[in-house]
């Protein structure tokens, strides 16, 4: 248990001396208590802890001079003053129709502190100097903590390797159920979320059914290659993916400044052998990573690299750069969010200095040799009638070499989108 905790832990277990007082503690017989409870008012004789609400949710708080403290459920919180009244909810500050802030946080003073605070059981009421009023939900001041935050995933996810993932037994979803269900679109998207693939099974063999489920879940990003794009071996695009040669795993778009959230595949026709699809969850890699080099991990995360697409041809001329560490988290939490990573697309590194670049190439191959163990590595036949769905913030792709004509379709889509779409049907993302 971390101090900080521990000693929230101890304040929210005084709790009952400070709400029922020591004389009526004595009477109970609870003279150790009031033995520990006067030795933490030596050690802090200028706070002074007042509580309130039913001794199951245990509610303390106090003023600091430049911060609010609240104890409430077993949880330490701390609210800046400023950040209390920027989030005031009344009707004057924000607007419940549009859910939007009206105040001006600009012209709250930054040494602002209330003149006036009650608790109830529930909620907590904050009187500022100008004699404003804000009232708090306990509950809702839980859920938008910052502590809370800390501890808490933005997205909730399975890591996996090939192992995980095929004793998931995880069940695809059909054409005529993820089109007209509900249940079926939402299934959908729990598994895609989850585990960032997922699989819509008898899909007519047509570029245009498979737009039909494209656009089921999102509007289709328009990119430099269209919007539905058809993927031959013709070298028709100034890439390696138009030809029959084996391909590394990589993320796409890693060129782009915002990589495309979401992709799909549908293999329309193949007359030949081979072609067999990889997939490898980049952040199952990441986190062996972080386990075993914890300094690896965060030079992957704090070192920018340019990713780079040229392509001169007939009507195309196409320069796109895209800049960006390998492995993007959030900062407060630690949480990976993104993963973008092609070996063939990488420009120049010309943004790293001579002394941590060869730091950057151990750390970068540290990542490589973990993406590459057999043991990560998902297999899968595309053929027509299945509709693959990739993360491309997460999940890494790429193919074995083929024979003969191979003919696939797909498309990208906007992240947020997808994360639109699964919020609607209840899904957190």
């Amino acid at each position: 248990m971390v101090p900080g905790k521990m000693w929230c832990t101890k304040l929210a277990w005084l709790y009952p001396l400070t709400r029922a007082g020591v004389g009526n503690l004595l009477t109970k017989g609870t003279k150790k208590q009031v033995r520990l409870y006067s030795r933490f008012h030596r050690a802090f004789p200028s706070v002074r802890w007042l509580s309130t609400a039913p001794e199951a949710n245990m509610c303390s708080w106090v003023l600091h001079n430049d911060h609010f403290e609240l104890l409430y459920s077993g949880s330490c919180m701390r609210f800046n003053y400023v950040w209390l009244r920027d989030h005031c909810r009344s009707s004057s500050c924000f607007n419940s129709k549009t859910n939007q802030r009206s105040l001006d946080t600009a012209s709250v003073e930054l040494d602002i502190k209330p003149t006036q605070v009650r608790v109830d059981e529930t909620n907590i009421y904050l009187t500022w100097p100008d004699g404003h009023k804000t009232r708090y939900g306990l509950e809702w001041l839980m859920q938008n903590c910052y502590e809370g935050q800390k501890q808490r995933f933005v997205q909730p996810r399975v890591l996996w390797n090939a192992k995980i993932y095929n004793e998931a037994d995880i069940p695809t979803v059909s054409f005529l159920d993820f089109l007209e269900t509900q249940e079926g679109l939402r299934n959908f998207l729990e598994n895609f979320l989850l585990y960032g693939i997922a699989f819509v099974d008898d899909v007519p063999g047509t570029r245009e059914d498979t737009e039909r489920v494209a656009t089921r879940i999102s509007h289709i990003r328009e990119t430099i290659y269209g919007k539905m794009w058809d993927l031959t071996s013709d070298f028709s695009r100034g890439d390696t993916a138009y030809t029959k040669l084996a391909l590394d795993r990589h993320t796409d778009t890693t060129y782009f400044q915002e990589p495309c959230g979401m992709q799909l595949f549908h293999c329309l026709r193949h007359e030949g052998t081979g072609g067999r699809t990889l997939l490898v969850d980049g952040f199952y890699a990441a986190d062996q990573v972080r386990q075993r080099s914890s300094e690896d991990f965060d030079l992957l995360c704090n070192v920018p690299m340019k990713h780079e697409y040229i392509e001169h041809g007939v009507g195309r001329n196409n320069h796109m750069v895209g800049i960006g560490p390998v492995l993007n988290v959030y900062p407060w939490n630690k949480e990976l969010y993104m993963i973008r990573y092609n070996n063939y697309d990488r420009a120049v590194i010309n943004t790293v200095p001579y002394d941590v670049v060869r730091r950057w190439y151990a750390a970068h191959r540290t990542l490589t040799n973990e993406l590459r163990k057999p043991e990560n590595e998902l297999w899968v036949k595309l053929k027509p009638g299945k509709v693959l769905f990739v993360d491309n913030w997460r999940v890494l792709h790429g193919r074995e070499s083929f024979t003969g004509y191979r003919q696939l379709c797909g498309c990208y889509m906007t992240r947020d989108d997808i994360l639109n779409t699964a919020r609607l049907l209840g899904l957190k993302g």
